[in-house]
């Protein structure tokens, strides 16, 4: 039997369609739950589980109880065992460091985690290197490099290292930021450490590249493009990053660096808007929205911007998403797609294909785009 280790972190991207930007701490926590935030995480874990479906009898899952690991095993038809206990009533950090430890002593050979760029610490902090992990991207945030690109490249990472179809491994980076400064538009990362990830470029998304400064006339091009083209009557909701603040820059509009915010005829009419009160906006109006991709991962949408849900953009459709980025932030990808993974995977293969990338004044290139 493959012993696979299963850790899931309940309250993992909670934050993300009600524009918390993370879950860090108990009162995020308390407000993400008192303004409607459902979890995200179980559901994500279920689908890298389904894709190891032709294990199901040769492999045992060491997991914890509940949510934590148990429920999505159960669900899926895994034998599991469970290696320890919950501590409380709700989850914390140290179950997650825990029932990593507890894995590791019980001889699993790979370790499957869902969560955020917190739950990664934590696995690092309880294990180390000491034995191979995905992670299933599961968080708000995820600047590290050990999640696979979507929860089903997740799955398809662990069944193949099992199988021994991969045996290479990678020590790749553990990033996070501090959450109080990020709600804040402060951006300050900090890398905590390594976890080895068994490597496969096509599926692991790699670490989230920063904006170098010689980007800023680039983007200032995107920008006034953009904005030369913007129409009355449109209403246009404009994800987070440094591309899209300089269209707002640009329209000499108040702004949010790290959330979504809405125009309408060039004028700010929301900032760091939440999931429902973006949907209570769209009205009859025509609406638009416009998103960079996240640079080295390539991620358009569900990473950073989960307000942007999958109801609004079914609302939006693909004739209304405006991409922009650099050609720098292309050249990032090294030819890989843009990726979707906004949680419904029948829009996520709507999505896929091409589209349109604004990367200048008058520029565009054509690029692929993948789930």
């Amino acid at each position: 039997m493959h012993k696979l280790g299963l850790i899931v972190n309940p309250i993992a991207g909670l934050g993300g369609r009600v524009g918390l930007k993370g879950t860090d701490g108990r009162e995020v926590l308390e407000k993400a739950l008192r303004l409607g935030a459902r979890p995200e995480s179980p559901g994500r874990a279920v689908r890298s589980l389904r894709r190891l479906r032709e294990l199901t009898e040769d492999v045992m899952v060491l997991t914890y109880p509940g949510l934590m690991g148990e429920s999505e095993a159960r669900e899926c038809g895994f034998q599991f065992l469970l290696v320890g206990r919950l501590a409380g009533d709700r989850t914390t950090a140290q179950d997650t460091v825990n029932a990593a430890r507890a894995i590791r002593d019980e001889g699993a050979r790979l370790l499957m985690f869902a969560g955020g760029d917190g739950t990664a610490r934590d696995i690092f902090r309880a294990v180390g290197t000491d034995i191979p992990v995905v992670g299933v991207p599961a968080g708000v945030k995820m600047h590290s490099g050990v999640f696979a690109g979507t929860p089903e490249g997740a799955g398809e990472l662990a069944a193949r290292f099992l199988l021994g179809r991969i045996r290479r491994l990678a020590e790749l980076e553990v990033m996070d930021i501090d959450e109080e400064a990020f709600r804040k538009g402060i951006v300050r990362a900090r890398l905590y450490g390594y976890l080895k990830v068994p490597m496969d470029r096509q599926i692991v998304q790699g670490a989230k590249a920063s904006t170098p400064p010689s980007e800023r006339a680039a983007q200032q091009a995107i920008a006034a493009y953009v904005v030369d083209r913007m129409e009355r009557d449109v209403l246009y909701f404009v994800g987070p990053g440094t591309t899209t603040r300089a269209i707002m820059e640009e329209l000499e509009q108040p702004f949010s660096l790290l959330g979504v915010d809405a125009v309408y005829n060039r004028k700010s009419i929301g900032t760091d808007l939440t999931e429902r009160q973006m949907f209570e906006m769209l009205g009859t109006h025509r609406v638009a929205i416009i998103v960079s991709p996240i640079g080295g991962q390539g991620h358009i949408f569900g990473r950073g911007n989960q307000q942007l849900s999958p109801r609004i953009i079914h609302r939006v459709g693909k004739d209304g998403i405006i991409v922009v980025a650099t050609p720098s932030k292309l050249a990032s990808l090294r030819s890989r797609p843009l990726m979707v993974d906004t949680g419904d995977r029948s829009l996520d293969k709507y999505l896929s294909g091409y589209i349109r990338v604004i990367t200048g004044y008058g520029e565009e290139v054509v690029y692929p785009v993948s789930f």
